[in-house]
């Protein structure tokens, strides 16, 4: 049975998850790591979703105010034995839904070209490469995209 909870940054098996995204990036990254992650905090994160697996927590995300109208997708992460059943689309499904009732209308995200799985995820997902945005302007190994969201029916 999959659930997936609306949490803040405050939830233990949210941090948790986090923890071990950290660990994997810091292999993938390598020297690029320590720029990557001081973007990465997620102290002030008011909008994350754990997803469960029959109760045990795998896939996780967030999202963070970019503009008045965008959020920035942030900390995606699903457990490496728990790939490939789905659970990251539906985090981001979660992510999108969630940032489309709260009045946003874009997500944006970076990632980087070596996490070759979360290129795939974002193209598959229905988002376009952008330039890079912000901090990741000109960084060679940042990928950024971006998607309009589906306002919901109540709110059109």
């Amino acid at each position: 049975m999959v659930q997936i909870l609306r949490i803040n940054s405050t939830n233990e098996d949210f941090i948790a998850l986090v923890k071990k995204l950290d660990a994997e990036l810091t292999i993938i990254d390598g020297d690029e790591h320590a720029f990557y992650d001081q973007y990465n905090k997620i102290h002030d994160i008011k909008y994350a979703v754990v997803l469960y697996s029959n109760g045990i927590p795998v896939s996780c995300g967030a999202i963070k105010e970019f503009t008045a109208e965008s959020v920035e997708v942030k900390r995606m992460y699903t457990l490496p034995e728990h790939r490939g059943k789905g659970f990251a689309v539906q985090v981001l499904n979660e992510l999108e839904k969630w940032a489309a009732e709260l009045g946003y209308k874009k997500c944006i995200l970076e990632t980087g070209k070596r996490q070759v799985d979360a290129v795939r995820l974002y193209e598959k997902s229905g988002y376009e490469r952008i330039e890079n945005y912000g901090q990741y302007a000109g960084v060679e190994n940042s990928i950024c995209f971006e998607k309009e969201l589906e306002i919901p029916a109540e709110r059109s």
